[in-house]
């Protein structure tokens, strides 16, 4: 049976067979809803797309796609820019069903289904005033941010999510079931640490929870002709900043919000988010300097995290391009260079042409995982959204561009739960060359034969051949 062929009745009724889940082929009606992904510009066609409820589900489908000779795709929350989540003619293990999270406030620890999103975390985690790292929206997925490394409001105060993970639970190419840990296959936990899907199909994490009952965010919001003034300030400003203090700021179309002057509406705006993991009284005080440059709009305000979590939610069904460069430093041409491209950003659209900062307990902890970027103090990332075709040429040129103009003070290395497919060398940039050898150590004794490759890939022969 060749690959897109998934209509003999007779092959899919062995799947089917103790299928808790549910199957869908391009003649069922929810497939096209099934098949879509954030990235408006992925329009791909599986031949099988299996939502499973439990990791037997799982494993029956990574049995079942082997047999058929399919491509295996994994979807947790479906955020990947590549789409990746998403394979035509082949078979997508879909796990948005299996998002159970359970906290337990005594041990300060979550346990948290492979197809859960950063809400479905947080909101658990909330009534108990406890929180983890998380992504910079809600609809992001856990599984994919978290294997990535995962950078968010909270790093500089928690680490990034991966510092946070206690074990994985993983249905591996075999279709068995593994678990690591720290005690349990230390190596194959090492790899989850930035090393991405390569390994296997995470079904469910523990994470390690921390006390924070409330967070504050200040926005603030000033005409875009004001962005050098402002970033230079910002720069000075998190050189001494304590770890409780995270944010970014960035270029956007301004929404017609009620924080936002009518003037600077719907065109291009800066905006700083200054957030401080507690209590306004104590984050206004550590922010005052920000608060001081007299903006022309903005609001403060102590929020649940998982309120913070929902106001840069990205909307769905745009077309994406993202990018992202990762600064050793960002002197006064450096911010000269990233203001004055903003101006190429497509105006109107949800686009952000964005610095975040880097630092704190993430930049001074788990040096030996594979993620090279955790130490650059900062980080410039064109994130591009735009809704009509005519416009893709305009927003990649631009996303490009920003990365070229900011390479002289780049690291060289890159997160790559930020980018698309940009080639096999900024995979390796993702990685680092040493810790790439180890990971294609780890990848060959848990898939020899690439099976998990719609992904970062590391494949199984790389501790021989680097890209």
């Amino acid at each position: 049976m060749g690959i897109g062929h998934i209509d003999d009745t007779a092959a899919l009724t062995v799947l089917r067979d103790g299928f808790e889940g549910t199957l869908l082929t391009p003649y069922d009606p929810p497939y096209d809803e099934a098949r879509t992904i954030f990235n408006a510009m992925i329009d791909r066609r599986p031949a099988v797309i299996a939502q499973c409820e439990t990791p037997r589900d799982v494993a029956a489908a990574i049995r079942y796609g082997r047999e058929h000779g399919l491509d295996i795709a994994v979807r947790g929350g479906g955020h990947s820019v590549a789409g990746q989540a998403v394979v035509d003619e082949g078979l997508v293990i879909d796990l948005r069903r299996m998002n159970r999270v359970v906290v337990d406030p005594e041990a300060r620890v979550a346990t948290v289904g492979g197809g859960a999103t950063m809400s479905d975390l947080d909101r658990a985690c909330q009534p108990h005033d406890l929180v983890t790292t998380g992504g910079r929206v809600s609809t992001t997925g856990v599984g994919g941010f978290t294997l990535g490394g995962g950078s968010g409001w909270l790093d500089r105060k928690y680490g990034l999510a991966c510092d946070n993970l206690l074990s994985v639970d993983l249905v591996t190419a075999d279709g068995g079931f593994v678990r690591a840990s720290e005690d349990e296959n230390p190596e194959l936990f090492w790899a989850l640490h930035g090393g991405g899907g390569n390994f296997g199909v995470a079904t469910s994490f523990a994470f390690r929870l921390h006390r924070l009952p409330s967070l504050t965010a200040a926005l603030m919001l000033w005409d875009a002709a004001e962005g050098p003034r402002v970033l230079r300030a910002y720069r000075d400003f998190l050189q001494d900043a304590p770890d409780e203090i995270g944010g970014g700021i960035l270029f956007l179309t301004a929404p017609p919000e009620e924080f936002v002057p009518e003037h600077l509406a719907n065109r291009l705006a800066c905006l700083m988010l200054v957030t401080y993991a507690g209590e306004e009284a104590a984050g206004r005080a550590a922010t005052a300097p920000m608060l001081e440059l007299g903006h022309q709009g903005g609001m403060i305000s102590q929020l649940p995290y998982a309120e913070v979590q929902c106001m840069f939610d990205d909307p769905p069904g745009y077309r994406n391009y993202w990018s992202a460069e990762y600064l050793a430093s960002f002197p006064d041409e450096a911010v000269d260079r990233f203001c004055a491209r903003a101006d190429d950003m497509v105006v109107p659209s949800p686009s952000q042409h964005v610095l975040f900062p880097q630092g704190g307990v993430a930049a001074r902890t788990g040096g030996d995982f594979p993620l090279p970027w955790r130490q650059a103090p900062w980080v410039v990332h064109p994130f591009g959204m735009w809704s009509d075709p005519h416009d893709d040429e305009r927003g990649i040129r631009w996303a490009r561009r920003t990365r070229a103009d900011l390479e002289p003070w780049s690291t060289g290395a890159v997160y790559l739960n930020f980018i698309g497919d940009e080639g096999a060398g900024r995979r390796l940039a993702g990685y680092g060359a040493d810790h790439y050898r180890r990971l294609a150590t780890v990848k060959s004794a848990y898939d020899p034969n690439n099976v998990f490759r719609f992904n970062h890939n590391v494949p199984p022969d790389g501790a021989q051949r680097l890209p």
